[in-house]
């Protein structure tokens, strides 16, 4: 573990070039895990989750123990597996489903354990071809191994595992549409509430929604315990986290860290994990979770990875994606960009999002291609607060889903951070980046 001496829990077999093989699993320690939760009751399984404090790590953030609490028991009837990562630059599970398929299948089987239900959905993007392929296989092989079915290692628990391929819509992300596409429909954002899956999920029963990450971490807690787990990080942000690491640096990548111990500077500048940042050029600016969160500048580098910390600062870890922008970046282009992402992801079930998205986008080409005129600086924020109104963090919602909301932060921080570069655009009659 980099920077400190942490261990390893989502990336201590990825020496193995074989590590998604059941064969690998099994010698390094594969299914102990599940053997150990067995011998346990399900509330006890349960209990170990919670003591450990595992915020969940698809982007929202909410503690997975305290979301299996909130179910309505009566009972719960299914437990899906969001694998469907679709924000831009980030990666961290499609590395974590190619290569140690098996670790979050065992996660997925001592959660049901824990939650008894006797079904488990893995909802994984249909991009991720090569995932998806050792996805099926790891299912198959643990079906063989006695590590799902029926009267699962002779425990008296069975459980059914079905691996259901996106079809590429990042709207599906967002746990309610995932549901609705499951159920074979089109998959748009349910109304919350009265939709939470909790209380009515996928075909209108109970049912947890866990990241793929957050299952990546069970059999680590069951095996050594929720306050060892909790020993890792600070105050809520225990354990280790997943980062993906892309833009301008020396070496991008996914890179798994101790939370609240390790900050920005260290992600983004030490040897052993981003290595500065390209040419020996100056830091501009960076997102640090995903393209839906507020940019920071160099003034925030000394932050911790904390989830408290980050938000506190005005913006999210979120999806765990850091993008890094040194300073030959354009942040009109950059904002254009992240905006036409959204207005062509959008469902179109909120007016605000559907037209407003599409107004944004027009805007920000206009101003990128020498078009643009002073007034549309103000005319961003104007449409933006029709969005979020405030265009604060954290966002207001006049949508459904927060894909809406995730519009404004990037065009509010470039304007307020690099105003004289919409400028210069305007002035000049198009980017002076080229």
């Amino acid at each position: 573990m980099p920077l400190t001496d942490a261990p390893r829990i989502m990336t201590a077999r990825l020496g193995d070039p074989d590590s998604y093989t059941i064969e690998r699993y099994l010698e390094t320690g594969g299914y102990q895990a599940l053997r150990k939760a067995l011998t346990m009751t399900p509330a006890e399984v349960a209990a170990e989750v919670d003591a450990a404090s595992l915020l969940g790590r698809g982007g929202a953030g909410f503690p997975a123990g305290r979301k299996w609490s909130m179910l309505k028991k009566d009972p719960v009837t299914s437990l899906v597996v969001n694998g469907d990562e679709s924000e831009p630059a980030t990666f961290k599970d499609h590395l974590l489903i190619e290569r140690i398929p098996h670790q979050i299948l065992e996660g997925v089987i001592i959660s049901a354990y824990a939650l008894q239900v006797t079904r488990a959905f893995v909802y994984v993007r249909g991009e991720f071809a090569l995932g998806l392929e050792r996805m099926e296989q790891a299912l198959n092989d643990a079906y063989h191994h006695g590590a799902v079915g029926a009267d699962i290692f002779s425990s008296g628990f069975s459980l059914d595992i079905v691996v259901h391929p996106g079809a590429g819509a990042y709207i599906c992300g967002d746990e309610t549409a995932l549901l609705e596409s499951l159920e074979g429909k089109r998959g748009f954002p349910r109304i919350k509430p009265p939709y939470y899956p909790a209380v009515i999920g996928l075909y209108h029963q109970p049912t947890v929604v866990n990241n793929v990450e957050t299952m990546a971490n069970i059999p680590w807690i069951v095996a050594n315990g929720g306050a060892a787990f909790a020993a890792l990080g600070a105050g809520r942000s225990c354990g280790t986290r997943m980062f993906a690491l892309s833009g301008h640096v020396n070496r991008p990548g996914p890179y798994e860290v101790e939370m609240v111990k390790v900050s920005f500077r260290d992600l983004i500048y030490a040897e052993e994990l981003g290595g500065g940042i390209r040419a020996d050029r100056e830091l501009k600016a960076f997102i640090p979770g995903g393209a839906s969160s507020p940019w920071f500048g160099p003034e925030h580098l000394d932050l911790p990875l904390g989830q408290d910390e980050v938000g506190q600062a005005g913006s999210m870890l979120g999806s765990g994606s850091v993008v890094v922008m040194d300073s030959s970046t354009c942040p009109v282009r950059a904002a254009w960009r992240i905006t036409k992402f959204f207005f062509r992801e959008s469902c179109g079930q909120c007016t605000p999002c559907r037209e407003g998205s599409g107004w944004l986008e027009r805007i920000l080409y206009r101003i990128e291609n020498g078009g643009g005129r002073e007034q549309d600086l103000d005319l961003l924020l104007d449409i933006c607060d029709n969005i979020s109104p405030g265009v604060h963090w954290p966002p207001e919602q006049t949508t459904i889903c927060p894909l809406g909301p995730s519009i404004p932060p990037s065009i509010a921080s470039s304007l307020l951070r690099f105003r004289d570069d919409y400028l210069v655009h305007i002035k000049d009659g198009g980017c002076p980046h080229g």
